[in-house]
């Protein structure tokens, strides 16, 4: 087992016996919103007599933290930041915080996930992790978005990217970063590339149990998003490229499938003029070519994609736990921590 596993991992965690859990939250130039964060997740954690340890993942912030950190936090043992030495997107800054939590944080019951701006709401904590030890603490339980506050083109949007993501896929997604995971499940992360794209799609991948729980979006605590709608874009095909090799084999299969069907649907037509006298409308002959010069190309191309994927697989790939070193910088211990419990 690697440091980060309790002696216990895999076995049942009753919610009264989670004492210390990892609370592992990505942070680019949103500082604000995350401090305010603190006094939040400690009043969350009163009503499960629970402590936390807390690590803000510094996605190359230009600017840093405000020295005033919270004071009087009585369920947080240890505040900390983990600094890398550039800016790599939320889900990879994911990656880099729970490869830190699994190299060097013991006694663990469980690690939290959440965005660091209030919109994953800390008094949804306790019920994840009633889940989580309700499942006897063996799988990954997400917050499925049951009301979002975004606007109604945004809604829109993401709507369309879900029946996308589904057709590609064959997975139907309505979970983002807000989870608690076992420890044990970090084992199987930690050697799995795709937690370098995306870390909720890198769960469902691997096939580590998972669960969902309908849970509301809350607002932002401070300051605006830093994601734009290319942004938004960039991480939406992030997570389908994690499932690129099933992406390649159902456009493969569907290019094939239509060709055939164009084929078959040609040899009726000429089969209903030759025998049965039927006169082909002019424009027919003109849409079947149209038709074969779209769907050539897309079965040259999806043929090609299916080969370029499955050779790429002998290829070196990211593995956290053997490349995550190059890009942190320091870890940073902020010297206001949690008062032991009296």
């Amino acid at each position: 087992m690697g440091p980060g596993y309790p002696e216990n991992s895999g076995l049942a965690v009753p919610l009264s016996e989670i004492r210390q859990i990892g609370i592992v939250l990505p942070v680019y130039d949103d500082w604000t919103a995350a401090q305010a964060l603190l006094a939040r997740i400690d009043r969350a954690l009163d009503s499960i007599s629970c402590r936390a340890r807390i690590l803000f993942v510094d996605d190359g912030s230009p600017h840093g933290p405000e020295r005033d950190w919270p004071s009087g936090l009585r369920n947080l043992s240890d505040i900390s930041i983990l600094h890398l030495r550039r800016n790599l997107g939320h889900q990879r800054a994911i990656a880099l915080g729970l490869v830190h939590v699994y190299e060097n944080w013991r006694g663990i019951e469980a690690v939290v996930v959440m965005d660091g701006d209030g919109e994953d709401r800390p008094e949804d904590i306790p019920a994840l992790l009633e889940v989580f030890a309700a499942r006897d603490g063996g799988q990954v339980v997400f917050a499925a978005r049951a009301k979002r506050l975004e606007s109604a083109s945004f809604q829109f949007f993401y709507r369309a990217y879900r029946v996308l993501h589904k057709m590609l896929t064959g997975v139907a997604v309505r979970v983002g970063n807000f989870s608690v995971l076992p420890p044990k499940a970090l084992e199987t992360l930690m050697v799995s590339p795709e937690l370098w794209n995306h870390y909720a799609a890198a769960i469902f991948r691997t096939r580590i149990p998972h669960i969902s729980i309908p849970l509301a979006r809350g607002s932002r605590l401070a300051g605006r998003s830093k994601m734009n709608f290319v942004s938004l874009l960039v991480h939406g095909f992030s997570a389908i490229s994690v499932f690129s090799d099933q992406v390649a084999a159902r456009l493969l299969a569907a290019s094939v499938g239509a060709t055939v069907a164009a084929v078959l649907a040609a040899a009726l037509v000429a089969a209903l003029h030759f025998f049965a006298r039927w006169a082909i409308p002019a424009w027919l002959p003109y849409a079947g070519a149209l038709l074969l010069v779209v769907l050539a190309p897309a079965l040259i191309v999806s043929l090609a994609l299916v080969f370029i994927i499955a050779s790429g697989r002998a290829a070196s790939s990211f593995l956290p736990i053997r490349d995550a070193a190059f890009f942190i910088d320091r870890v940073e211990s902020i010297a206001r921590v949690g008062a032991a419990r009296g």
